[in-house]
């Protein structure tokens, strides 16, 4: 089992599911390694946002609240931390803050950059795991260690309606 085919095997399953729809960088347009994961994804479950990681954070927690599963990608874990307003004011607490009238769903795929084949410097491969779980409470954050956790760890997460942070690997 290779790690990537598994990103690609789970990616092609959840954009078969309805109402699902992927944003964010790179999701039409070739521009780092997630986007070779996202081919087999029908272009009209695609937004391509420049960079606007503040905005592609809220544009998924409105997608969510009505009726949209959006999968928000964030090609490193470092450029999720443009969006900290509305993950950890928003997202994590919506719920809350609502009674429990509003539930959003959103998965935000990011992954911890890679030093191979050149290292693309400090701010592009930080592994901020253990910080983005302190940050949330409601918020799932899941490292995908192994390629046998890609799949199960994205179907639970479907299963389970909880919003989450999926964070893979580099390869």
């Amino acid at each position: 089992m290779i790690y990537k085919e598994e990103l690609i095997r789970t990616m092609n399953w959840l954009g078969s599911l309805p109402n699902t729809i992927f944003l964010g960088q790179g999701v039409q347009f070739n521009g780092h390694s997630i986007y070779e994961t996202l081919k087999g994804i029908p272009d009209d479950k695609k937004i391509e946002l420049p960079v606007i990681e503040d905005s592609q954070l809220g544009m998924s927690i409105g997608l969510s609240l009505v009726g949209y599963i959006p999968v928000s990608i964030f090609p490193r874990v470092n450029f999720l931390f443009r969006a900290m307003d509305q993950l950890v004011n928003h997202l994590d607490k919506i719920e809350s803050m609502s009674n429990n009238q509003f539930k959003p769903f959103v998965i935000i795929r990011t992954m911890i950059g890679s030093t191979n084949p050149l290292d693309p410097g400090p701010q592009h491969k930080g592994d901020y795991t253990e910080a983005l779980r302190l940050l949330t409470s409601k918020v799932v954050v899941l490292k995908l260690r192994e390629p046998e956790d890609v799949f199960k760890s994205y179907k639970w997460v479907y299963e389970q309606r909880k919003s989450a942070i999926l964070i893979e690997l580099p390869q």
